[in-house]
């Protein structure tokens, strides 16, 4: 009879906040754009950024780019909060308002489907209570886990 994986045994909350943390310490693309994680949790994310200056596009507002990596973000703490390694492989993004510099971004992400290796996940994006992009993403996991299973800590880097 075989041992049942501890990370089994972890809260959803717990497990949640654990993957965030691993991921947190590799997410250089994130920590560049001043892009911060407000809340995670099963299937589930909150993430912030100021847009800056530089920012701007030639037409003086926050470059598309700039917003779908940040929806794209959240994206990646959701469907990364069950312990599996898990990429995009589809995302769609809609801009739905320009933005400006030194406003606020808060992108929440929610998981709407996962089955097998595949998931579907909607990100809103707001500029105070102004819906600015809704992003939709496809994600598929990959092999490897987030903690290790014998300790159901975040792996050692």
């Amino acid at each position: 009879m075989h041992a049942r994986n501890p990370i089994d045994r972890l809260d959803p909350q717990v497990l949640a906040q654990a993957c965030a943390d691993v991921m947190q310490c590799e997410d250089r693309a994130t920590k560049t754009l001043g892009i911060a994680l407000v809340r995670v949790g099963p299937g589930e994310a909150v993430l912030t950024m100021t847009v800056r200056e530089e920012m701007a596009n030639g037409h003086g507002i926050c470059h598309g780019g700039f917003i779908f990596t940040l929806a794209d973000s959240a994206f990646a703490y959701a469907c990364n909060s069950h312990g599996q390694r898990t990429v995009a492989q589809h995302c769609a993004v809609t801009f739905v308002l320009p933005v400006h510099a030194g406003a606020t971004l808060t992108a929440h992400a929610v998981e709407r489907s996962r089955a097998g290796r595949g998931g579907i996940y909607d990100v809103t994006v707001r500029a105070g209570d102004n819906v600015v992009a809704e992003f939709r993403g496809h994600s598929r996991t990959v092999a490897g886990d987030l903690l290790t299973p014998d300790t159901a800590t975040p792996q050692e880097r």
